[in-house]
């Protein structure tokens, strides 16, 4: 009876910080949108066509956040099932999938900047989106791997299972959520290249 009742209340106190989750993604989703409203309304005008054709890079660090979906699905799926070792291993990979689309965004700024010539700081303004684009999208990558590792952790310790499936939760929206804006962001961007 008394388990029962502190679930309950677990359940509780974790309602108003899902519902944080939702709005930081709600104003996220419309900051992304504002970026790319922003780059039509200014490459609009004349001449202000972005010009470039964008790293190969940036289309496997797209393979890698799909792929680190996956592995997180796969992770929620046996935190469910109370496979826990599954569940850890899973949250690794993802882990490292997150690190290696980081490295690659970083190495395809690098090609943009050193071997394409892009620079952050150009005459047109619609180049310095594609980093400004990158950069919003790392630093809620950033998050999002802080949020992974304190789930993670959270796999080690002994916590009740109702707080392993928040964390759960609340990491697979953050995670997919920003797979889904990458897709969208590189979409964008192949389809303003020219």
């Amino acid at each position: 009876m008394m388990a029962q009742i502190q679930k309950d209340n677990d359940r509780l106190d974790l309602a108003p910080k899902k519902f944080n989750m939702w709005v930081f993604i709600f104003t996220s989703f419309m900051f992304f949108a504002a970026l790319t409203s922003g780059f039509i309304v200014y490459s609009g005008g004349k001449g202000h066509g972005l010009n470039v054709i964008m790293p190969s890079a940036f289309l496997y660090s797209t393979i890698i956040i799909v792929l680190s979906s996956g592995t997180l699905f796969l992770a929620s799926k046996a935190s469910k099932a109370l496979q826990f070792s599954k569940q850890r291993m899973y949250l690794w990979l993802t882990f490292a999938l997150g690190i290696a689309f980081f490295a690659m965004q970083v190495y395809a700024m690098y090609v943009l900047t050193y071997k394409m010539h892009v620079y952050f700081v150009d005459t047109n303004a619609s180049r310095t989106f594609v980093y400004v684009f990158a950069g919003m999208h790392l630093a809620h990558i950033i998050a999002a791997i802080l949020l992974l590792l304190n789930t993670l952790s959270g796999s080690y310790r002994n916590v009740p299972q109702v707080r392993n499936l928040y964390k759960m939760e609340m990491t697979s929206i953050f995670w997919h959520f920003l797979g889904i804006i990458w897709i969208y962001l590189y979409v964008f961007l192949l389809l303003n290249q020219n």
